[in-house]
């Protein structure tokens, strides 16, 4: 297992674009969170924070393939630098005018989601030419998961160091300020700099010509709806529970749980197509899921959210097999930003639903918010099964996919066609 990981990292460039981008997408994995402490700390009830956060979140899914196609045209240092500045910007005007000016405090909110920059889908686009070989490129797509869970496992403890040690609107301006150093760590580095992408067909829909592309994107809204609730519902029982550090407890918890599913996952061959084991990945995290309603004891509850998160991290990097092998030639970064868009639209959906539901029932609805969208994902794959038989732009005899150039086979696969 550490062989393979340690072979993938040692490779020139591996370890600083990855921990960039790591460093880079720390404001958008943390939003959730710092904006409800924030305007919790301001006065505001949790259906404000929720509409501050389905703001954010709305406007990310708005501007991430819009970036992502520009950075398929123009580049990434001219698209995600500026847009990581812009976003920083727009945050810091939240901590500055606070909730005084609500149409200032919303236009905060979609400055700083529609900037943000498509570092996730950028990284993804890079591996083919910094790795080579195609089964280090999959390999590294479940490294990549795994540390986006190091990511929402550590995110949710600076936040509350920042606010312990400063307040809630430091934590906003530290945060984004570091997610800027990440963001220029990348666009620098050589092979971000010389990357373009391959030759595309000009066609308005982009990515979403794919019906396969199509049939991720509506079962991801759902498991970012579960996401953006569960945020929510963090804090709700932490407040309902003395307080404290519990909120980031529990969400650390749940990238704990899926960092050790990732690590799992990707150092093992898997048999069977990714399409049918991303069904299953997606059912065991709804399953996972349905216990939060529960709301047990902290502890109790820090090991239910532990075990709920198990899954996320392979559910993920199947995910990420799965769009590029039905992505469309040429809109690489576009597709892998298209699922950051389900996971931004799914999680404003949810942080809006939980706000409500937590005023209404308690943090035990709120939670009971997140099963649901778990079963939802899980329908949604299950309904539209026959849009994920055959990857639409490949047959036999076609090139390998945009991101498997070498056409080897991706780890987990043992027989079968490869992505």
């Amino acid at each position: 297992m550490a062989a393979g990981y340690a072979e993938l990292l040692r490779t020139r460039y591996a370890v600083r674009l990855l921990a960039g981008t790591l460093v880079g997408r720390l404001p958008n994995a943390t939003a959730a969170l710092a904006v409800v402490l924030f305007v919790r700390a301001e006065g505001g009830g949790y259906a404000l924070a929720g509409a501050l956060s389905a703001v954010y979140g709305v406007c990310t899914a708005i501007g991430q393939p819009l970036l992502g196609r520009a950075v398929d045209v123009y580049g990434q240092p001219r698209v995600m630098l500026p847009a990581a500045v812009l976003s920083a910007l727009g945050m810091a005007l939240l901590a500055v005018v606070g909730l005084d000016v609500l149409w200032l405090s919303y236009a905060a909110m979609v400055i700083a989601g529609v900037f943000t920059p498509p570092l996730e889908g950028g990284l993804r686009a890079l591996w083919p030419g910094v790795l080579r070989r195609a089964d280090q490129v999959h390999a590294a797509y479940a490294l990549d998961a795994v540390a986006q869970e190091v990511m929402f496992a550590v995110g949710p403890l600076l936040v509350t160091l920042c606010v312990a040690v400063w307040s809630e609107a430091a934590a906003l301006l530290v945060i984004n300020a570091v997610g800027v150093l990440g963001a220029l760590s990348v666009v620098v580095s050589e092979p971000s700099r010389r990357w373009r992408s391959a030759p595309r067909e000009a066609h308005w829909l982009g990515a979403l010509r794919s019906a396969g592309m199509l049939v991720l994107i509506g079962a991801f809204l759902f498991v970012g709806l579960a996401l953006g609730s569960i945020a929510v519902a963090a804090v709700a029982y932490a407040d309902e529970h003395g307080g404290g550090m519990v909120s980031s407890w529990l969400l650390s918890a749940l990238g704990v749980g899926a960092l050790a599913g990732g690590i799992v996952y990707g150092a093992r061959q898997w048999p069977g197509r990714p399409e049918g084991r991303l069904r299953l990945l997606v059912g065991l995290l709804a399953l996972g899921y349905l216990p939060l309603a529960l709301a047990p004891g902290v502890v109790g509850m820090t090991a239910l959210t532990g075990v709920a998160g198990v899954f996320l991290a392979p559910a993920l990097a199947c995910a990420f097999v799965v769009v590029d092998r039905h992505a469309p030639k040429g809109t690489v970064t576009e597709a892998f930003s298209w699922l950051v868009t389900t996971f931004g639209v799914g999680s404003a959906v949810g942080a809006s639903v939980a706000g409500p539901a937590v005023e209404a029932g308690g943090a035990a609805a709120g939670f009971a918010v997140a099963g649901a969208g778990g079963l939802a994902a899980l329908l949604v794959l299950l309904s539209t099964k026959r849009f994920l038989q055959e990857p639409e732009r490949r047959t036999a005899e076609a090139a390998p996919a945009e991101n498997d150039r070498n056409g080897a086979a991706e780890p987990g696969f043992r027989a079968g066609r490869q992505a």
